[in-house]
Parts: structure tokens; C-alpha cells; sequence
């Protein structure tokens, strides 16, 4: 019998079918997706104490939903994730909004398209921003970061004013995901799991590059294929499995972040 051959782009349309019938997304809401991602990214070594904001847009222009401040990413719930206005000022919830989301606002502005954003400072990201060097995306898992991680090589200080978030934002120019000199990570995305997804890859790109640059030169992917692979990576029912396999995992040791 002779062996289907067919081209690429066939398999392409037939995957991209079979994910839009069968990896239908759970009902969580918005609030309750914020809070896993937290739990998540806690499960995922990315918890820095009181470090590091995950926000997204709320239902109403100008509005946003983010974890309070004080509390650590392992004990977000549905429940303390608040809403704050474009000057985070408090519109729902209780607590204290925390004053290192103002620069998230300044992407928010100047990105229509970014509903979601997830700063971290996990360890191997936060090492490659101590000395100095951009992300290299030479693997296939670490391919959606091709010619889609900005870098900004210079440490504005705490973000806690405006000049940051014009600093931040500006350096991130259309990109989805930038690393930050001697600071983190952020990834902008359009959906809360594309933003949490990214976030957990990037800081697997981070550890990558470190182990490898330890033993050589990392050698680049082609352009092409990076880009291929890039587009393939992103594909918004993938992006959607690969969070809720995360989300499933975390509920399973944490399961009151949807109380």
C-alpha cells in the first residue's frame, strides 16, 4: 500500500478542526481563570513574596481585575481578586490595590488588542536579567517567542510610577512578551491563557538558554521554521488546552482558588 502523503498545510487545517471540536474550554469566569493563573504560576516556581501582578481588563472600559495586594500568588481565589478603575482606584472587592500595576495601565492604553497581562520575576528569568542578554528562542517549546520578546536593557526602578510605565511600554512596542534588565518578565497577551501560558514558557526559554550557554554558543533556529512553529505554538484552542491541563493541575493540589 502506498504511504497519504499530503502537504503540511493539510494536517495544519485537519488539527486546527479537530482542536475547535474537541478541546472545548470549562466554564471558569474570568475572576476565577485570574486566580488560577496566580496558583499556577506558584506551582511553576514564578512567586516572588508579594511580587509580581497579574491583571486583565474588565467589562466596562477602564477597568481592570487584579489579585490585592499583600497576598502571594498560592493564595489567590476567586474571591480577592478586585476590580480597580484607570487610576486604580477601588470599584469591587476589598483590600489594598497594589500600586505596581500602574504600569500595566500604560499598556493597557496604548494596546486595544492586550486584555491580559502577567509580570513575574521567576528565578532563571530574573538571572538572564543580571547580566545583560536578550531571550534566544532556539527550541521548538520556546519557538512563540520568536521576533515576539522585546528587551529592555536598562532598569527603570521600582514600576511603580508613570515614567516606568512609559519606559515599559514603549520598550514593548507590538511585542507579546519582553524581558526586563535586572527585573522579570511580562507578557501582554489578548486572553488571560494566552498571558499565563507565555509567562510559564518564557521562564523554560530562560532556563534553556542558561543550561545551553553553559556548554556552547546556541545555535538560532532557521526563520521560517521559527515562525512556523511560532504561529503553530500560538494557535488559540492549543493555548487554551495548554492552560486548562495547567489549570486541571493546579486544582487538583489547590482546590479552593475558585471559592
Amino acid at each position: 500500500m502506498q504511504p497519504i502523503i499530503r502537504e503540511k498545510s493539510e494536517y495544519y487545517a485537519r488539527t486546527s478542526a479537530q482542536m475547535d471540536a474537541h478541546l472545548a474550554p470549562p466554564p471558569w469566569s474570568l475572576r476565577e481563570k485570574i486566580a488560577l493563573t496566580c496558583r499556577i504560576l506558584a506551582q511553576e516556581g514564578h512567586e516572588s513574596a508579594i511580587a509580581g501582578q497579574i491583571t486583565a481588563r474588565g467589562d466596562k472600559p477602564g477597568t481592570y481585575w487584579m489579585l490585592g495586594f499583600g497576598l502571594g500568588f498560592d493564595e489567590a481565589r476567586r474571591s480577592n481578586i478586585v476590580l480597580v478603575d484607570d487610576d486604580l482606584n477601588l470599584l469591587e472587592g476589598e483590600g489594598m490595590v497594589n500600586p505596581s500595576n500602574r504600569f500595566h495601565l500604560w499598556i493597557y492604553r496604548h494596546r486595544p488588542s492586550v486584555n491580559a497581562i502577567v509580570h513575574t520575576h521567576p528565578p532563571h528569568i530574573s538571572a538572564l536579567s543580571m547580566i545583560g542578554r536578550p531571550l534566544v528562542a532556539s527550541h521548538m517549546d520556546t519557538s512563540m517567542f520568536h521576533d515576539d520578546c522585546a528587551y529592555l536593557p536598562e532598569w527603570p526602578g521600582p514600576p511603580v510610577g508613570d515614567e516606568e510605565g512609559e519606559i515599559i511600554h514603549k520598550a514593548l512596542g507590538d511585542k507579546r512578551t519582553i524581558l526586563l534588565a535586572h527585573h522579570g518578565q511580562l507578557s501582554a497577551a489578548a486572553t488571560i491563557e494566552e498571558a499565563c501560558v507565555l509567562a510559564i514558557f518564557i521562564e523554560r526559554a530562560a532556563k534553556l538558554q542558561l543550561m545551553a550557554e553553559a556548554v556552547a554558543p546556541i545555535k538560532p533556529l532557521p526563520p521560517a521554521l521559527a515562525r512556523e512553529a511560532h504561529d503553530y505554538r500560538l494557535k488559540k484552542r492549543a493555548v487554551e488546552a495548554t492552560f486548562h491541563y495547567f489549570g486541571r493541575r493546579a486544582l487538583r493540589t489547590d482546590g479552593d482558588a475558585l471559592t
